[in-house]
């Protein structure tokens, strides 16, 4: 493989980039608000039935529906109550429900009912690097069988579900001790790099998707070591081998090859026509 790549060379990585962007909002959907702030979108079936749960405080009108601010800390009980009839699962974990550009948080709203009521969920990846004689490496996980979203696919060395009330860089510390045994003095190192949006059709429902890049330059005597179960093993690659893999096939986990993409031109791995177009792209994987 030559490097850089050039424009004739990156159309798989335009295919992964593309596979997460695959909603159009908000197309069949309506649009649903906390007072006058927009925060998700729901199918028709299940805003008939988010209205007949919440009643006279839910309001709708042409393609919107209006959730009093009052009744926002019922949305956790309204989720348990339709998870039966529409299939999907209660965590045990709160994200933050917040309008997409806004830091503010309106609500609470267990993690798997994120899809169904089309809110945004953040999430932390972190590019683990390590610059050698022969090069940049990245520590690569390889995820474990048992996990119920592309088990036994690649991953960063860490990455996680921001839960309601912590910040990314708390989040990222919290994954990163609990997944990969970083140690503090070693994570407050990482730098956010990056925010990658994106809105993608899945059979759970729509993901809209915020994720929070950083990077961490390692040392070449640090190992991480799978702590508590979500990883199988991890292994140092060579940046020229991710590469491959990714344009070879679907072996990463779906949103990874954003992540690495984005760490990819900014490592000055494709010609500038090249990197131009994918962060065109990625810039264009917004919901």
């Amino acid at each position: 493989m030559d490097l850089p790549l050039t424009l004739t060379s990156i159309t798989p990585l335009l295919r992964h980039i593309a596979a997460c962007q695959t909603a159009t909002l908000p197309g069949d959907r309506l649009e649903w608000r906390i007072g006058a702030v927009p925060v998700g979108f729901l199918k028709p079936d299940f805003a008939e039935a988010f209205c007949g749960y919440f009643g006279s405080d839910a309001r709708r009108s042409a393609g919107c529906i209006s959730l009093a601010a009052t009744a926002s800390g019922r949305l956790n009980a309204a989720a348990a109550a339709l998870a039966p009839q529409f299939g999907f699962a209660i965590r045990g974990e709160d994200f933050d429900v917040r309008a997409p550009d806004s830091a503010h948080s309106l609500a609470v709203l267990d993690r798997g009912a994120v899809p169904i009521f089309g809110v945004i969920g953040a999430g932390v990846h972190l590019n683990g690097v390590v610059r050698r004689a022969d090069g940049l490496h990245l520590w690569i996980a390889t995820r474990s069988a048992s996990k119920k979203l592309d088990p036994g696919k690649f991953d960063n060395l860490v990455g996680g579900g921001v839960s309601a009330g912590l910040t990314p860089t708390a989040t990222l510390a919290k994954e990163a001790d609990e997944e990969a045994a970083i140690p503090a003095t070693l994570i407050e190192k990482a730098t956010l790099t990056a925010q990658i949006d994106y809105a993608m059709e899945r059979p759970e429902g729509l993901r809209r998707d915020r994720l929070y890049c950083f990077d961490l330059m390692l040392p070449e005597h640090f190992t991480p070591r799978a702590a508590d179960g979500e990883v199988e093993s991890f292994a140092l690659w060579p940046a020229k081998r991710i590469l491959e893999v990714m344009l070879a096939g679907d072996d990463f986990k779906f949103n990874v090859n954003l992540v690495l993409i984005d760490w990819l031109i900014r490592a000055q791995f494709f010609a500038p026509d090249a990197a131009s177009r994918l962060r065109s792209a990625l810039a264009g994987s917004t919901g």
